[in-house]
């Protein structure tokens, strides 16, 4: 692929809107659902990260058209999700909620540069017990992050969501804390039934509703969300601060990092649910990064895919990029006709949302059919769940892979071995004096040593036959193993005989020292027989 070639697939074309002519209708219909599913995740998602309710809708408008349009894939919905906000939080405890614009830009240029050195197919490498323990772990951060709305107290100053949801227990006021409770429950109860009556019946939104207009005639003493602008504001470089920005670091490319992440697992996700052509990872990782960039010059948060309204877009009929298109317009509508009204939604509702995500986000079969699984999943699950609940989601994803290797590489060790097999019959006298060993499996850096000793061990022999023909993996330790098993045996007077290396280790073998180590050229063999009667002959001469 030339350069212009390779930048040019990163890049919209006119083909991504090719199916529209046939799709227009049902597009239409998914992106207003979606929009309207999307109102109610975009206001409680923008709260609870501490950037305002403003700054979610931003996100959802702008970053969703962005990602949309430049994005990989073409039913993705893209904006404000809970994983993010697990991030973000303790971001805005620690510098205030001024700088999450600018972590937004930075990040999503982090992206940008991730999908332009083609590093999407990277996420294909973690495995599947780290992606649920991740989801689970993110889960039940959400619901405690929502327990201070959810009780009406003010939430605790730990960065940690656990803590800090058992600190706000100190804050509650006894005249607002049943309303509060109330609230969470009409609102799960609503968005429970409601699916029941109707799968297309947006349950969030009519929780909402009935919430906030039964809070605003009984004037029940619940918080609200507080005035909200009536259009976008203008975009702008958010300020920077060197100063600021050096101690940003570190949340900067785990917000990328996790941004990265979560778009391309949508994707993969969205791509499985109806046949609506394949998704391109570096050029999502492109669409998200610029939709995170895009959001930061508005004053938003940064965005990733989101599985959830992804899924809503694909089910009720969206089949294009315009799908998503409409979803941010029909939020901009709702920003532009109705923000005085969208101001008066108590917290506790958006709270109760949010908690009922939270506990969607868990599927038991998933959770069964992991622990279920084998024994080292069932670790890398739960560890990875606990991290993400107690440290950090980003740590947390690079230990569960990092013990999900060390599970995997113990396995790929015991399935490599080295075998001594009798010689084929009929016997000859003195075949006792010859050892013929097959190595099979792996021979890597985590099975080389127990092979080597093994075979440097072997005594009362004068001819070693190494027959490597069923050797299907071998690093450059397993070559190097092979070299210095055939220089202990030659220093003890055994002549060793190399038999089948298989042509993809022949480079190998033959750079890290194997071919060069045997005493003759003729001592490498492809045919066990000619490679049995060489050694034979060796045996007679020394008798």
């Amino acid at each position: 692929m030339t350069v212009g070639s390779s930048i040019r697939s990163l890049l919209p074309s006119w083909r991504d809107y090719r199916a529209v002519k046939r799709t227009w209708r049902g597009d239409i219909v998914a992106g207003i659902t979606v929009g309207i599913v999307a109102l109610p995740l975009a206001l409680a998602f923008g709260v609870s990260s501490g950037a305002g309710a403003e700054s979610g809708l931003i996100t959802a408008i702008i970053a969703g058209v962005v990602a949309a349009v430049f994005g990989g894939s073409n039913i993705q919905v893209s904006g404000p999700t809970g994983a993010m906000v697990v991030v973000l939080g303790p971001v805005v405890v620690a510098h205030g909620a001024g700088v999450v614009a600018l972590v937004s830009l930075a990040a999503g240029v982090v992206v940008v540069v991730a999908g332009a050195l083609r590093l999407g197919r990277v996420v294909s490498y973690i495995p599947w017990p780290v992606i649920e323990g991740f989801t689970l772990g993110i889960a039940v951060i959400i619901f405690l992050q929502q327990v201070p709305s959810a009780i009406g107290a003010t939430a605790g100053k730990s960065s940690n969501a656990f803590v800090a949801a058992v600190e706000s227990f100190a804050s509650v006021k006894a005249d607002t804390v049943a309303w509060a409770i109330g609230a969470v429950a009409v609102v799960a109860v609503v968005m429970i039934l409601a699916p029941r009556l109707h799968p297309k019946l947006p349950g969030s939104l009519i929780a909402i509703v009935l919430v906030s207009v039964t809070a605003s005639l009984a004037h029940l003493p619940l918080a609200r969300i507080g005035a909200l602008p009536s259009s976008l504001p203008a975009p702008t470089l958010p300020a920077i601060d060197l100063a600021t920005l050096g101690s940003l670091v570190g949340p900067i490319f785990t917000v990328a990092a996790l941004a990265a992440i979560e778009s391309l697992l949508s994707a993969r996700v969205g791509a499985a649910l109806a046949d609506t052509g394949t998704y391109d990872p570096d050029r999502e990782l492109v669409g998200q990064g610029l939709a995170s960039v895009a959001s930061g010059f508005f004053g938003g948060m940064p965005a990733t895919g989101a599985i959830a309204r992804t899924a809503v877009n694909v089910r009720s009929g969206g089949r294009t990029r315009l799908a998503a298109i409409i979803h941010s317009f029909v939020l901009l509508s709702i920003v532009a006709l109705a923000s005085g009204v969208v101001s008066g939604i108590p917290l506790a509702a958006l709270a109760g949302v949010l908690m009922v995500t939270a506990t969607r986000m868990v599927s038991v079969s998933t959770v069964r059919s992991v622990v279920g699984s084998t024994r080292s999943d069932t670790v890398v699950f739960v560890l990875t769940a606990l991290i993400t609940v107690s440290f950090d989601l980003i740590v947390a994803v690079g230990i569960g892979i990092a013990v999900a290797a060390f599970f995997a590489l113990r396995t790929l060790s015991k399935s490599g071995g080295v075998h001594r097999e009798p010689l084929p019959s009929p016997g000859l006298p003195g075949d006792e004096h010859i050892a013929l060993f097959r190595f099979e499996g792996a021979l890597f850096f985590g099975a080389a040593e127990r092979m080597l000793d093994q075979v440097t061990q072997i005594t009362g022999v004068d001819v070693v036959i190494l027959r490597l023909s069923q050797l299907q993996v071998m690093d450059a330790t397993g070559a190097r193993v092979i070299t210095e098993m055939i220089h202990g045996l030659e220093r003890r007077g055994i002549t060793v005989l190399v038999k089948g290396i298989q042509e993809r280790h022949l480079q190998l073998a033959t750079r890290v020292g194997v071919i060069s180590s045997l005493r003759h050229q003729k001592h490498l063999f492809d045919d066990l027989d000619a490679a049995i009667d060489h050694a034979r002959s060796h045996v007679r001469v020394r008798s």
